[in-house]
């Protein structure tokens, strides 16, 4: 028997997300034949160590278990990012495990650090979270040893809250934490990066 065997066939099917597009990017849900890929790309300990639940080594039966959960999730919504000729770069999305405003997370392969990509997609997900969701906040932290991710959540108009510990799965410890917030107002007032288009 097979993961898949243990959920109901239906359930792959009806959870079905809003499709974004960007200038440079289509963020859509994951599917199973997307799996191999997403492994390739995660399966870096400098990716791992940054997210709170992405292990090393990551195996295609990880990325096959992401993205069943991702499409059994009622309270998230679970995106593939891809440039705009389908080629998978990373992943991103928001959740509400941690209170009442969704906390938004992501990660990149690395040969695509650098380039905006991730800027990019969270601009595409804030969008998506206050326009077509209704949502008064979002929240996400960063590990402080990490100012890349941390300039991507500023750029889009986050503000320091304060710090914290997350756990890291790859680690199996806690680590410190930069813990950040995003008011509808504030990103109402600063919003000036192009439209987010959305397709379905």
């Amino acid at each position: 028997m097979t993961c898949l065997e243990t959920l109901p066939p239906t359930l792959l099917t009806e959870r079905l997300l809003a499709v974004l597009e960007t200038q440079r990017l289509v963020l859509r849900a994951p599917q199973l034949g997307d799996a191999k890929a997403i492994a390739a790309l995660a399966n870096d300990r400098r990716i791992a160590e940054n997210t709170a639940r992405i292990p090393h080594p990551y195996r295609i039966a990880d990325a096959e278990s992401w993205i069943i959960a991702a499409g059994a999730e009622l309270d998230a919504e679970t995106y593939l990012i891809t440039l705009a000729n389908g080629t998978v770069i990373g992943g991103c999305g928001f959740d509400m495990r941690e209170g009442p405003s969704p906390e938004i997370g992501y990660w990149l392969g690395t040969k695509y650090w650098g380039k905006g990509y991730v800027t990019e997609a969270v601009r595409a997900l804030i969008d998506h979270a206050f326009t077509n969701l209704e949502h008064q906040a979002l929240q996400s932290c960063v590990r402080v040893t990490n100012p890349g991710s941390r300039r991507v959540l500023e750029k889009c108009g986050f503000q320091w809250t304060g710090v914290g510990l997350c756990r890291i799965r790859a680690l199996g410890s806690s680590v410190p934490v930069d813990r950040f917030r995003l008011e509808r107002g504030i990103w109402t007032a600063l919003k000036s990066w192009g439209p987010v288009k959305r397709v379905a």
